[in-house]
């Protein structure tokens, strides 16, 4: 979860909590500190994306003219382009490295993309997620026994196919081959597997008399050029991004820090999968079998990019081991969307990959929720919605309605507190002087009535893993991505930017205006208008409202839309309960002491406490 998005709820919980706080007898708390927000978010013009991509390719490795010692040259070869092209992506190989340079996803636009510009070029309007200025990704790197390092994107190989563009579809299935001869009469040989409907290639590392010229009989299979940002919002697409190692039935994640510093990690052992990813899509690398890998490594580095952006680039490697003379090594490649139901099909824990968000030891409880109830009714509603909008109005209004009987058991308790406000402020009045009798007379007051202080705030501090889940998902669900509503809502993955400011906002660091952010501010102050009466809480009726629109200013449509219908059912809810509910009315209980455990125990903390100080 990316820093804004944790300062949200870090804030959220600690509004419910001064809240809980003021309704119980202690002492006036002290003023919050104020939180400080690094987050910076960019929007580049379409105009910017010209000049980066000039930036990256200045940022092109400068071909290594040493010699690579007798059994390897980097000369003697011509570089040629194959295309494959299948129902899912259009892959660009090269026979410089004998390795993938480009990868298209057709289902899958550029965010500068209309649909004015349907008939343009797959190679402008879709997303292309290799780093063709890093020389692409997936080679091999060794050293040799007589000391030289080399990297198999230096080399020229022999392709088997004569086709410079190849299509499949459907069921089809294509080998294609690419061979380095050495001079000893060895080779190393890529073979790809290529499908007609699917991202993922089989790819097979095949050597002959290799192994003798290298040190140890060990290579790298290196991923080494990341995955190219592709969102309009770089800041957002950073704080998304990382790269992480699946083993032993553990994922373990790195993400690099901010400022341009470096962060690298070594794995040993037995690797299942590597994997780099960016907000929305993902490479995947998947040995078939774990015996011959000895570890793994990652680098991650994180710079600032032009007027506020951030990006964040990864490395990674597998260290493998050769068998013998002749001895090949079967991977699954995976380039493509980082959807949860692909990634289940595969059935190799690639499901990991997918954060759901959760913070302070909260995942264990949140990823359940999301994966196995929210996303699925999510999907279940779009087989009959086709518009994601209203997907999320009927997806709202189900969940509010899963909610409400703890939603309900808040308002009533409320309205208790309410009633009890007068007697509490008599004991406040009559005992000013004296904290700790004022502290055990109101919870005697509370006791006696059957009140629980924190019956209002317990509720809402119950739904917190309901929110965060649905925050994770709204935050990653691809199947947002570019997807409009109606009127001023074009992308669901996108703020509804309704204003550019010009400049931006201290500690928020926002230069946009969200016409959802506002609506979503405006519900949320009338909600607390309705529900707060205390007047020593009136000051939350203004905060909260006022925080939570500034820090949805920067967050995607969708999650703004579903909070702001959330928040217009609750009023409709309170204002029911207000009207038609049942009123209620203090009535002392029997048996005071005995009314409640946790009540009791507050009571007499707070005897212990009094009897503490006395001694003093």
């Amino acid at each position: 979860m990316d820093k804004q998005t944790t300062l949200a709820f870090v804030l959220i919980s600690a509004i419910l909590m001064i809240w809980l706080y003021l309704n119980s007898p202690a002492p006036p708390p002290a003023k919050p500190k104020q939180a400080k927000d690094t987050v910076r978010v960019e929007t580049p013009a379409p105009a910017q994306e010209v000049k980066k991509q000039k930036e990256e390719k200045e940022e092109a490795p400068v071909e290594d003219s040493v010699s690579l010692g007798p059994f390897f040259t980097t000369k003697g070869g011509s570089e040629k382009t194959i295309t494959v092209e299948n129902d899912e992506a259009i892959i660009e190989l090269s026979t410089k490295g004998g390795k993938i340079t480009k990868y298209f996803l057709k289902k899958y636009h550029n965010w500068q993309y209309n649909k004015s510009e349907a008939d343009k070029p797959y190679y402008e309007k879709d997303v292309q997620l290799l780093n063709t200025a890093k020389g692409g990704s997936f080679d091999l790197a060794f050293i040799t026994t007589d000391g030289k390092a080399v990297s198999t994107s230096d080399l020229y190989f022999t392709p088997s196919s004569a086709q410079s563009t190849i299509k499949l579809s459907g069921n089809d299935s294509l080998p294609l081959s690419f061979t380095y001869a050495t001079k000893n009469g060895g080779f190393i040989k890529k073979n790809f597997m290529f499908y007609g409907s699917r991202y993922d290639t089989k790819v097979t590392f095949e050597f002959s008399k290799i192994n003798s010229l290298i040190t140890n009989g060990m290579y790298d299979v290196v991923w080494n050029s990341g995955l190219r940002f592709v969102e309009e919002n770089s800041e957002d697409e950073a704080n998304a991004a990382n790269a992480s190692v699946f083993s032993g039935g553990e994922q373990v994640i790195v993400d690099a820090p901010n400022g341009g510093e470096k962060v690298e990690k070594d794995f040993g052992g037995k690797i299942d999968w590597v994997t780099i990813r960016n907000k929305y899509f993902a490479a995947i690398i998947a040995p078939d079998k774990s015996e011959n890998v000895e570890g793994a490594y990652i680098k991650g580095t994180s710079h600032h990019w032009q007027n506020g952006g951030k990006r964040e680039y990864y490395s990674a490697r597998l260290k493998m081991r050769m068998n013998g003379d002749h001895s090949t090594e079967a991977f699954l490649l995976y380039i493509g969307p980082i959807s949860y139901d692909l990634f289940k099909h595969y059935g190799r824990n690639f499901d990991k990959i997918i954060d759901f968000g959760g913070f302070f030891g909260l995942k264990v409880v949140v990823r359940p929720i999301a994966e196995y109830v929210m996303l699925p009714l999510f999907k279940f509603l779009h087989m009959f919605i086709p518009n994601y909008g209203i997907v999320i109005i009927v997806f709202s209004l189900i969940i509010k309605v899963l909610t409400y009987p703890l939603t309900k058991s808040s308002m009533h308790s409320m309205k208790k507190m309410q009633l009890l406000q007068p007697k509490i402020a008599e004991i406040k009045e009559k005992y000013k002087d004296d904290p700790n009798k004022l502290n055990k007379e109101t919870m005697k007051l509370y006791s006696t009535y059957g009140i629980n202080p924190a019956g209002g705030c317990l509720p809402m501090l119950l739904q917190m893993p309901i929110f965060i889940a649905l925050w994770g998902l709204f935050q990653t669900a691809i199947e947002l991505r570019q997807q409009p509503f109606m009127l001023w809502i074009h992308d669901l993955s996108k703020p509804d930017v309704i204003l550019h400011l010009g400049f931006k906002l201290p500690l928020f660091g926002i230069d946009q205006v969200s016409g959802l952010a506002l609506l979503m501010g405006i519900t949320t102050f009338v909600q607390q208008k309705q529900t707060v009466k205390d007047p020593s809480q009136q000051a939350m009726i203004y905060v909260m409202p006022v925080m939570l629109t500034f820090l949805f200013m920067s967050f995607p449509s969708g999650l703004n839309l579903y909070y702001f219908l959330f928040n217009l059912f609750s009023i409709a809810q309170q204002y029911y309960v207000n009207k038609y509910g049942k009123q209620e009315v203090l009535v002392p209980v029997k048996n005071p002491k005995k009314q409640s455990g946790f009540m009791q125990r507050m009571l007499d903390a707070a005897e212990q406490n009094a009897k503490a100080k006395s001694k003093k």
